[in-house]
């Protein structure tokens, strides 16, 4: 019984914690509506192409009048390690690192510089077309993490603005 009014005082504590949905509102909400107003470059390349594909449905589509750009600077890099004694590699690490720039196209001015990135390891088979195969499916995995990461950081970043600027 004495474990009652303990438990009651705990859980009201709990609550008064200060932790807020990111996206609460829904697609009305204060971050839904600043992460519509990003309007994503064109990124070289196809892994530019599935990021900023990944980016624009998590953004909300194409912007008719934008308030920021993006900019993305990709590194990809395929990289082969577990080496035989023919000097074949058995496995491949896939890393994708993007670096990435909102700027306020009512000044020009960078408002936030950050990184993203994410890596997979990839088995090095008999036959090369299920190994390419493989790479461009760790490719497509790896760019909806990245672009993930991206949105994520965007949308703290909408939420933490001060209202009107």
């Amino acid at each position: 019984m004495k474990r009652a009014p303990i438990l009651l005082l705990g859980l009201m504590m709990l609550s008064a914690c200060g932790l807020q949905p990111l996206y609460s509102g829904g697609s009305s909400g204060a971050v839904a509506t600043g992460l519509s107003t990003i309007q994503v470059a064109p990124i070289p390349e196809r892994a530019g192409w599935l990021i900023r594909n990944a980016l624009v449905d998590r953004l909300g589509g194409e912007v008719g009048s934008p308030a920021f750009r993006l900019e993305v600077e990709l590194d990809d890099d395929l990289t082969g390690f577990g080496i035989r004694g023919d000097s074949a590699a058995t496995r491949e690490r896939r890393t994708l690192r993007a670096r990435y720039r909102l700027v306020d196209l009512s000044n020009g001015q960078v408002v936030l510089d950050a990184t993203a990135g994410s890596d997979a390891g990839i088995d090095v088979v008999s036959s090369e077309y299920a190994t390419v195969a493989a790479e461009q499916s760790a490719l497509e995995r790896l760019s909806t993490v990245v672009a993930d990461q991206m949105v994520a950081r965007l949308g703290l970043f909408v939420r933490r603005r001060p209202a009107g600027s």
